[in-house]
C-alpha cells in the first residue's frame, strides 16, 4: 500500500512524558495537540439511529447537531443510577477512533527498553454508518477516512456486571495502532497507572503502559546520566516495574484497558484524553462508582484481590541480611536482647554471593549454598524455636556460568536448557540476557513443562529447605524479540509475563499445602498481578532523598499502585541503591535510614534491606542509637498489629490498599488532589513523614474534623474545613493523627502508651 502520511516517535519506554519529549518527523499535519493524532467526524449516516441506548445497566447515546449536522456529534455513556453523569464522552465534533500503520524497532540493554515507532497510513477522520444491536451488545460501525482506501472498523458496548461496561474498538490488521479520543474536564486531575513513582497526578503528562525497569536515577541528576552512560540503566520520570493501564480521576471517572500490548495515556492535553495501543484490537471497561471507594472495589473485581496475609508476617520486623549464619545469630542475639518484635529473617544471598561491577550480587540458582550458610537446617531451627521464620529469594532468571561456582549441587541453566524450558532467540538457542558481568537464561512461562519443573525448583529448594516466603524477584524483562514455547507474541506477552511469574509462584504454594502460610513478594506486575501475587514491593530505590528515585518515590509509589489494586505494597527500608565510585557517590545516611525507618512503620510489612553495597551504607545495626530507633519503630509498627489485620481483611474483601492517599476518603476536598506525600492508613490514620534531610517539623493537611496527635494527644483541625498545620516531627515520632472518636487511633494511642512508647 502506498504510503500516505508518517509519524515518528523516538521513545524511552515507559518514557513518553511531557511535551516536547516526542520527536515528530514526516508530513503528518494531523498532529496538532501535543504530537496526538486528531480528526473528525465527518458524518453521520441518516439512517443511525441517534438517541440513548440501553446496555446493561449503562446507557450509550449518540447526538447530532440539526440535520444530523456532524460537527456536533457526541457519543457519551452513562450509567442509569445518575444519568446525569457523564462517564465517558467522545469530543464534539472530532473523531472517537482513529488508525494507523506502525513498526517499532526495539533495543534492549537488560530489562530496559527503547522504542522507536514510525507509523504510516494514518486514518484520522471518522463516520458513524450504523448503530445496531447485537444481542446485548451495541454496535456502532463505520468508516475511518484518510489518504487512499477508507476502512471498515467497530466499536462495541456490552455489559459485563451491572457497574462495568466493556468497549471494543477493531480495524483489520495490517493496522495495528488504535487511538481513542475522549473528552476530558480541563480540572480533571488523573491517578493511579500501576506503580508510578515521580507524578502521583498525571494530567498534562503521557503515560506509557510498559513493564520494565525502573531504572538508576530516574531523572535524579547526575546519576541518571551516569548510568545511562554505563549502562542504558538510568530510566526516567515514567519507568515502572508495574505499571497498569487503568485510571481514577478526581471526577470519579474509572476506566482501564485490557490489552496487553504496549499503550499510552496521553493527557497532555486539557480538554480531552488520547490512549493509543499497539494492537488491531483495544478492549477495556468503564467503571461506575459514586466513590474512589466504589471504584477500586469495581476494578479489583476484574483484576483479582490479594488474599489476606498470614498473622505471623504482620507481627515484627523482617529483617534482611546478607553475609552468613553467624552474621544472623550475632544480629538476633543485639535484636532479642532489645526485646524486638522480630517476625523473620530475610536472607536473600541463600544461594551465594559473587562480587560486579554494580556490587555484591546473588549467584541466580536457586539452592542453599553450604558455604555462605553452614548450618542451615539448624539455624532455621534454632530461629522457628524463638518464633521467627527464615525468608529466601528466587527469580525466574538463571545463570548460565554455574559451572563455575564451586560445591554447586544442582546446575539449573543446565537442567533448563536441556529440556527446552528457556526462552529462546531467533536462532534456536537460550536467550542470553546480559545483567552487569554476567548472562542469565529466562524460564519459558508459556511451556507448562517449564512451569511444572519451576513449581518444583521452589517446592523442593525454597520451601524444602524450610523458607516461610521469599522474594520473587524480577519478572519485567521478557526480550520483545523472543521466541516462545507456544508461539505466543513476546510483543503481546511482555507484560503477561509479570503476571505468569506471580501465578507460577502462587501455584507452588498451593501445590505444597501452604498457600494461606507462605508470602512471596514481587515487584513486576500488570492487570491481574494482584489476584496471584502475595505481597508486593516497590523495587530498588535509590539510597536518597530525592523525588524520582529515593525515599520520595517510594511514597509516590505506594500511593500509585494502591488504587489499581496493589493493596499490599511495602518497600525496602533504607532504599536499595547505593552508588560508591571516584565521580559520583551515594551511600546511606543514617538520618535516611531513621527517616524511611519510620515510613515502614506506617505500611503493611516492616522490611529491612541492606542494599547492594551493604559495606558503604548505614545499617540497623551499624551502632546502638540506629539499632535503638530501629527497635522502637518496629515496636510502634508492632502496637498497631490488630489495626492492619483488619485493613488487611478488608483488603481481600474489597481490594481496597492498606496504605491510602487522602483522595480515596476525601474525593470531594479538592485541596487533597495535590497532596504528594502524605497518606493515611486505612480510614481511621493520616500520616505525614518528614522526607528532606536536617527537619524536624513537616507541613500536614487535615480535611474537615478534629485530629488528635498521636504523640502528644493534641489536638488540630477545624470542624468547618481543611486546614494545613506544621506539627513538630523529631526523629522517631512522625506526625501521625486520628480523627477524634476513632477508635482505631485510641487503641493504638493506648498500646503505645502500654509499651511505654509514648
Amino acid at each position: 500500500m502506498r504510503r500516505v502520511s508518517t509519524r515518528r516517535e523516538f521513545l524511552k519506554v515507559a518514557g513518553l512524558g511531557v511535551a516536547g519529549t516526542v520527536l515528530l518527523g514526516g508530513a503528518y499535519v494531523a498532529c496538532g495537540r501535543a504530537g496526538q493524532v486528531t480528526g473528525s467526524l465527518t458524518e453521520v449516516a441518516r439512517n443511525a439511529a441517534t438517541g440513548p441506548r440501553r446496555v446493561g445497566e449503562f446507557m450509550v447515546t449518540l447526538e447530532t447537531g440539526r440535520d444530523g449536522d456532524p460537527s456536533g456529534a457526541v457519543l457519551s455513556v452513562v450509567h442509569r443510577s445518575d444519568p446525569d453523569r457523564k462517564l465517558w464522552s467522545s469530543v464534539p465534533g472530532e473523531s472517537l477512533v482513529s488508525v494507523a500503520r506502525g513498526e517499532e524497532t526495539v533495543r534492549q540493554s537488560s530489562a530496559h527498553f527503547f522504542i522507536e515507532d514510525e507509523t504510516e497510513d494514518i486514518h484520522p477522520n471518522q463516520t458513524i454508518d450504523r448503530v445496531e444491536r447485537r444481542g446485548r451488545t451495541l454496535v456502532i460501525a463505520g468508516r475511518l477516512v484518510g489518504e487512499g482506501e477508507d476502512l471498515d472498523y467497530t466499536l462495541a458496548f456490552s455489559p459485563v456486571t451491572d457497574r462495568r461496561l466493556r468497549f471494543v474498538a477493531e480495524v483489520k490488521e495490517p493496522y495495528d495502532r488504535v487511538y481513542l479520543t475522549y473528552a476530558s474536564d480541563p480540572d480533571e486531575h488523573f491517578f493511579g497507572f500501576g506503580a508510578q513513582y515521580t507524578y502521583f497526578d498525571m494530567k498534562g503528562r503521557k503515560v506509557p503502559i510498559f513493564v520494565q525497569e525502573q531504572g538508576i536515577g530516574r531523572g535524579e541528576q547526575p546519576v541518571t546520566l551516569a548510568a545511562n552512560w554505563r549502562a542504558d540503566a538510568g530510566g526516567n520520570p515514567y519507568t515502572s516495574y508495574a505499571s497498569v493501564p487503568h485510571y481514577i480521576t478526581s471526577e470519579r471517572i474509572s476506566l482501564f484497558l485490557e490489552n496487553y500490548e504496549y499503550s499510552s495515556f496521553d493527557l497532555r492535553t486539557e480538554n480531552r484524553t488520547q490512549i493509543e495501543v499497539f494492537s488491531s484490537r483495544v478492549s477495556g471497561q468503564i467503571l461506575s462508582g459514586g466513590s474512589p471507594v466504589e471504584l477500586i472495589e469495581q476494578y479489583t473485581e476484574f483484576s483479582g484481590r490479594m488474599r489476606p496475609l498470614p498473622e505471623w508476617i504482620l507481627g515484627g520486623a523482617v529483617i534482611g541480611l546478607q553475609g552468613g549464619t553467624q552474621k544472623v545469630l550475632d544480629v538476633y542475639e543485639r535484636l532479642e536482647a532489645l526485646d524486638a518484635p522480630v517476625a523473620a529473617f530475610w536472607l536473600q544471598d541463600w544461594v551465594g554471593q559473587r562480587e560486579t561491577g554494580f556490587g555484591t550480587q546473588l549467584w541466580w540458582n536457586w539452592e542453599v549454598d553450604e558455604d555462605q550458610y553452614p548450618g542451615w537446617d539448624a539455624l532455621g531451627e534454632r530461629l522457628a524455636e524463638r518464633g521467627v521464620r527464615l525468608m529466601t529469594y528466587v527469580s525466574p532468571y538463571l545463570a548460565d556460568d554455574v559451572a563455575e561456582k564451586q560445591h554447586h549441587r544442582r546446575n539449573l541453566f543446565a537442567e533448563a536448557k536441556r529440556n527446552g524450558y528457556l526462552v529462546e532467540s531467533r536462532d534456536g538457542e537460550p536467550y542470553r540476557i546480559e545483567n552487569s558481568d554476567f548472562s542469565a537464561g529466562l524460564v519459558d512461562l508459556t511451556n507448562p513443562e517449564a512451569r511444572a519443573w519451576m513449581k518444583g525448583v521452589i517446592k523442593d529448594e525454597l520451601i524444602g529447605s524450610g523458607a516461610s516466603g521469599w522474594m520473587a524477584d524480577y519478572g519485567e524483562g521478557l526480550p520483545y524479540d523472543a521466541v516462545l514455547s507456544s508461539g505466543a507474541d513476546p510483543r503481546s506477552y511482555h507484560d503477561r509475563y509479570a503476571e505468569e511469574w506471580a501465578e507460577v509462584n502462587r501455584e507452588a504454594i498451593r501445590e505444597a499445602g501452604r498457600e494461606d502460610d507462605i508470602v512471596f513478594f514481587n515487584r513486576s506486575g500488570y492487570l491481574r498481578s494482584p489476584g496471584y501475587s502475595t505481597l508486593f514491593w516497590l523495587g530498588d530505590q535509590l539510597v536518597s532523598w530525592d523525588e524520582h528515585d529515593g525515599i520520595k518515590s517510594a511514597v509516590t509509589g505506594l500511593l500509585s499502585s494502591g488504587l489499581s489494586g496493589f493493596a499490599f505494597e511495602h518497600t525496602d527500608i533504607g532504599g536499595y541503591t547505593a552508588i560508591d565510585n571516584l565521580l559520583i557517590k551515594y551511600h546511606r545516611s543514617k538520618e535516611l535510614l531513621m527517616r524511611w525507618t519510620e515510613l515502614a512503620a506506617f505500611t503493611v510489612v516492616f522490611r529491612t534491606h541492606e542494599g547492594n553495597r551493604p559495606e558503604v551504607n548505614h545499617q540497623v545495626y551499624s551502632d546502638e542509637q540506629t539499632l535503638r530507633h530501629f527497635v522502637r519503630l518496629a515496636e510502634v509498627y508492632a502496637a498497631w498489629q490488630p489495626y492492619r489485620m483488619k485493613l488487611v481483611n478488608e483488603a481481600a474483601e474489597t481490594g481496597l490498599p492498606v496504605v491510602r492517599h487522602p483522595f480515596i476518603h476525601y474525593p470531594h476536598d479538592p485541596e487533597v488532589y495535590g497532596l504528594k506525600y502524605q497518606f493515611m492508613v486505612g480510614p481511621e490514620l493520616m500520616v505525614a513523614h518528614v522526607l528532606d534531610p536536617g527537619e524536624d517539623q513537616v507541613e500536614v493537611y487535615l480535611p474537615a474534623g478534629r485530629w488528635v496527635h498521636l504523640w502528644s494527644g493534641k489536638r488540630y483541625g477545624s470542624a468547618k474545613r481543611g486546614v494545613y498545620e506544621t506539627v513538630p516531627a523529631p526523629i522517631g515520632e512522625p506526625a501521625v493523627f486520628y480523627e477524634e472518636g476513632s477508635e482505631a487511633g485510641r487503641r493504638m494511642k493506648e498500646e503505645l502508651g502500654r509499651r511505654g512508647l509514648s
